[in-house]
């Protein structure tokens, strides 16, 4: 799915010879190619999307891209993950549809990264459970960092939003460190 522009005339040729279904778009539009994937499995009624290696590369401008496709309108009714090698991104929405909190649990390892970041406006009535630095109904507000770098204490946490958008990047510890 897509312009193949990262593939070349011989990844295609490969792809195609593996007799992988392939949809190509023009080069010039206004989608990316994750986003025009994205829509096409919601289209054939995908009910969860997992999206790798979404977050490297060379291109700082898709990696965001592809974070905001966690807030496409269209993907609102499907959860939507980013994954690579040691991250995991989600959207966290409230309130929910009965104007319940938004729930979302995090598993892991002890000293995995979970940072929570307000997501296009302040994020209120935040609840952690099982990170190093609880948060109690509290406020994350866009602009600063109040929310990067908590660690997961246990193999399990939990974090609520009452109302707003938060951003949940999950990056896995690996020995040595966490960068």
């Amino acid at each position: 799915m897509g312009d193949a522009d990262s593939l070349g005339p011989g990844g295609l040729a490969e792809v195609r010879a593996a007799g992988i279904p392939v949809e190509l778009s023009p080069v010039a539009k206004d989608a990316s190619d994750a986003e025009l994937a994205c829509l096409a499995a919601l289209a054939r009624g995908a009910g969860r999307i997992t999206v790798l290696g979404a977050l490297g590369g060379p291109r700082l401008d898709h990696a965001l891209a592809n974070v905001w496709l966690l807030a496409h309108p269209a993907l609102a009714g499907c959860p939507l993950v980013l994954l690579d090698g040691r991250t995991r991104v989600r959207l966290l929405a409230a309130p929910g549809p009965a104007g319940e909190p938004a729930t979302a649990v995090l598993a892991g390892r002890p000293g995995d990264l979970v940072t929570l970041l307000p997501f296009g406006a302040d994020a209120d009535g935040v609840v952690t459970d099982g990170l190093a630095y609880p948060l109690r109904d509290e406020p994350l507000r866009a602009g600063p960092a109040r929310g990067l770098s908590n660690a997961l204490v246990g193999r399990e946490a939990r974090v609520s939003l009452r109302a707003g958008r938060l951003l949940v990047v999950e990056t896995r510890n690996v020995e040595g460190g966490t960068r």
